[in-house]
């Protein structure tokens, strides 16, 4: 049996400054990684299916 989720936190201050700029700009990937992200997930998608 699942257990209950518990509330998320409020983010007070400096964090939550840190947070919502890094929401409204995340890291920027570049294309390789990009790729290499894409292989990886199709390769454990393969897996989930076979």
């Amino acid at each position: 049996m699942a257990r209950p989720i518990k509330e998320t936190p409020i983010l007070y201050g400096s964090d939550g400054r840190r947070f919502e700029e890094r929401m409204q700009n995340p890291p920027k990937v570049s294309p390789k990684k990009r790729a290499e992200i894409r292989r990886s997930y199709e390769a454990v998608m393969k897996m989930m299916v076979d």
